[in-house]
């Protein structure tokens, strides 16, 4: 017990120390262990596979498509031109269609379907403190809109047919989700 308590004190003066010092911000820790949080460092990609879908801005559509997916993309401060080119090609390969046999077993690529992307900042939020989401490991707008293009464009380079909404915008996504299926990639 007093082993326990002379640990717990230790870790308690380290962690303060730490944190003093500006090297690890207090969030990446529990508030009752002292564990790490596992925090997500990484582009964010929720596909969904539609039957169609389409984004307007201020009352004009600026993207539409038929059968394919419906991207949703938020890029993280720490992300690299490899990073969006990663998660596109496997957007673009990830088997989310059924073949002949009603399996799972084709992607977008190989039924021609189409895409349309979304970029969503907010899907980089955290909401593990308090009631307002913090939005601090999103890329700040030049960055973040300078990736969702490579994204764009490599994603272009596999899907014929690659829509998109408009950057930092208001936009109103609407969709039909087949299935549904919705899945998300992290890198």
């Amino acid at each position: 017990m007093v082993e326990s308590i002379k640990n717990s004190a230790i870790q308690s003066f380290v962690r303060d120390a730490i944190f003093k010092a500006g090297v690890i911000h207090p969030l990446f820790f529990s508030s009752r262990q002292g564990r790490t949080i596992n925090r997500s460092d990484k582009m964010r990609a929720v596909i969904q596979r539609v039957s169609s879908s389409k984004v307007t801005v201020d009352g004009e559509t600026t993207g539409s498509i038929g059968r394919g997916i419906m991207i949703l993309l938020g890029v993280h401060k720490d992300d690299t031109e490899e990073t969006a080119e990663y998660v596109a090609s496997k957007c673009a390969d990830l088997r989310i269609f059924s073949d002949e046999n009603g399996k799972m077993n084709l992607s977008v690529k190989e039924i021609e379907g189409e895409a349309l992307v979304v970029s969503q900042f907010t899907l980089l939020g955290d909401c593990a403190k308090g009631r307002r989401p913090s939005f601090v490991q999103a890329a700040c707008p030049e960055k973040g809109n300078h990736l969702y293009e490579v994204f764009v464009e490599k994603l272009k380079t596999a899907i014929q047919s690659v829509q998109t909404g408009v950057f930092g915008a208001d936009m109103k996504v609407e969709l039909v989700n087949d299935g549904p299926v919705t899945l998300v990639i992290e890198r």
